[in-house]
């Protein structure tokens, strides 16, 4: 197989501005069918990708040599499961299922066929993150002992749909969207969690799924990351603020890739993942500063492991043990927010 046929369930946000451009851009990938009822989406994918609008997922078995996942949550376990049941490789987007049971259940599917699984956790390629991590381990940091992350947002009047207004059943709110971010880079930074400490709240009047969450982790290393995920910060605060033995480090704006996808950049343009100059980090103490590049946002790098696994054998760029991993703290971070404990982990 040198080309693989791609599928992808649902043509939404996910669908439409990151994993369709990706896998579009992506040698060796090509999008060949879309599951969507929509007309108008329909004749999108036909005219941008060449692709078929298809109504059912069962449309695709056929079309299709690996199968993505990214319309709501609540249908990733049971389309993923169908897939596998096919005999067909997965790409899930975040978060992989509504619990951790449920992630495990579908990893033993896939070992079982012998068939890739793999997870969208993208916001391991931002820029920033990729520059917290390289400063990390060229030790500029020294050891760190706090992480601070946040995604936040001024959204004071309600977007509507199911990841605001949705109950549980939905898999909705910023604890499952957003904090799967936070959470998964949390761990990739400083590793496994001890303890998970959580506050969750619905600030918005007709919004039922959690609009304001903060996460507390300790780390078996004894470093402690906080997160923040809000959709009613009037002012925002740094997107990263990580302080170390030697120096800290602060970041503010988000990774340009999200905002150049939905603005109709292709991901393969020269200069698509390059932060602006003036958004760039400082590295230092109270006495010392200085400016650090932010490394380039590289989404395209997901996409192009998938398709490395399955022409070459390498492993999947997501290893979805750890995505099953991020579920278990965000189980333990909803048992936190509702029983107002902390929660420790095995």
């Amino acid at each position: 197989m040198s080309e693989i046929r791609v599928g992808l369930v649902g043509y939404g946000t996910a669908g439409q501005y990151f994993h369709a451009p990706l896998i579009h851009a992506t040698p060796g990938l090509t999008l060949t069918a879309v599951v969507t009822r929509n007309p108008d989406r329909q004749a999108e994918v036909a005219g941008r990708y060449g692709a078929a609008g298809v109504a059912e997922v069962a449309d695709l078995w056929e079309r299709c040599d690996l199968v993505v996942v990214a319309s709501p949550n609540r249908t990733h376990v049971a389309t993923a499961t169908a897939a596998l049941t096919q005999g067909l490789p997965v790409v899930v987007d975040k978060p992989l299922a509504r619990t951790a049971e449920e992630g495990r259940e579908l990893v033993r599917l896939a070992k079982e066929r012998g068939l890739l699984l793999t997870v969208f956790h993208n916001r391991r390629w931002d820029g920033d993150f990729r520059t917290v991590r390289q400063l990390a381990g060229e030790g500029r940091l020294g050891e760190v002992l706090r992480f601070e992350s946040r995604f936040e947002r001024w959204r004071p009047v309600p977007k509507g749909g199911w990841r605001e207004s949705g109950g549980p059943e939905e898999v909705g709110g910023l604890l499952y969207d957003l904090g799967s971010h936070l959470v998964d880079q949390a761990v990739q930074l400083l590793g496994p969690v001890r303890e998970v400490y959580c506050e969750s709240d619905v600030r918005r009047a007709g919004v039922s799924a959690d609009d304001d969450t903060f996460i507390a982790l300790t780390h078996a290393s004894g470093a402690r990351s906080h997160l923040w995920a809000s959709s009613m910060a009037a002012r925002l605060g740094p997107r990263f603020r990580v302080l170390g033995s030697s120096a800290g480090f602060v970041k503010y704006g988000m990774d340009v890739q999200e905002e150049r996808l939905r603005a109709g950049m292709t991901p393969d343009s020269p200069g698509f993942g390059d932060d602006e100059e003036d958004r760039w980090g400082v590295l230092g103490t109270e006495n010392e500063r200085q400016i650090v590049r932010t490394e380039p946002g590289t989404y395209l790098d997901f996409y192009r492991g998938v398709a490395a696994a399955l022409l070459e054998g390498a492993a999947p760029p997501v290893d979805p043990g750890s995505a099953v991993d991020v579920l278990a703290i965000i189980e333990a971070a909803r048992l936190s927010a509702t029983q107002r404990i902390v929660v420790r982990l095995d």
